[in-house]
């Protein structure tokens, strides 16, 4: 992945109309961003997401061939080192639920400025969650929802977790309770780049993909209460 020091954040844009996609992607480009491609349709976005390897995809969820959401699953299934961040014209809240479900980083409204929408991006590069504002605390909702399901996952016969280190405890714990990034670092009084070493060293010892699965599993053992 390209994160900031090693050169631009490789972006692709996935939309299904004509000019919007090409408007964002100019956006970007001028922004500073490495816009590595461009598709139309689902089908066509996991192709070229495969053979591009952008470090965010920029999705559209209502797309012909392939929903969004399948496009989400699959290329983040595949590699889920992926960040995605939605951006659609729908603020409905089952729409949202099942982005982040799908394994998406972020959701960001298609009234969002320019501005916000760079901001957006180069946040979800680095891992933090992005919503458009009224958002975030359904999101948390409904990662409290998951943990209270059984799941799959939890088989009786999985070992035990690894132990995690008294910090790496600490900055899950602030995951849990929907903090971003920059507010886990100002509250420790540690840097950006710590706190997301932490959560990856995390993501490897517990063998989890992605920051959905980190809050259910933190929330699961009651961490967000603590």
């Amino acid at each position: 992945m390209s994160e900031q020091g090693n050169g631009p954040i490789r972006v692709m844009v996935v939309d299904d109309h004509p000019m919007w996609r090409d408007a964002v992607a100019r956006d970007l480009a001028e922004a500073g961003f490495d816009v590595v491609a461009t598709a139309g349709d689902g089908e066509q976005a996991v192709r070229r997401a495969q053979a591009a390897a952008p470090d965010v995809l920029v999705l559209d969820l209502n797309l012909p061939a392939k929903p969004g959401v399948q496009v989400c699953k699959e290329l983040v299934g595949a590699n889920p080192v992926l960040r995605v961040l939605v951006l659609s014209a729908s603020g409905e809240h089952a729409d949202v639920l099942e982005a982040v479900k799908s394994g998406a980083t972020g959701y960001l409204l298609k009234s969002a400025s320019t501005e916000e929408l760079i901001d957006a991006v180069r946040r979800t590069a680095v891992g933090d969650p992005v919503f458009t504002p009224g958002l975030a605390g359904l999101v948390l909702g409904e990662y409290r929802r998951l943990a209270s399901d059984p799941g799959p996952a939890t088989g009786g016969d999985q070992p035990r977790a690894p132990q995690l280190t008294d910090r790496e405890t600490e900055v899950l714990r602030l995951v849990a309770k929907g903090l971003s990034y920059k507010q886990i670092a100002e509250r420790l009084v540690i840097s950006h780049r710590t706190v997301q070493n932490h959560v990856q060293n995390t993501l490897g010892k517990l063998q989890l993909h992605n920051r959905v699965e980190l809050v259910r599993y933190a929330i699961e053992r009651g961490l967000d209460e603590v």
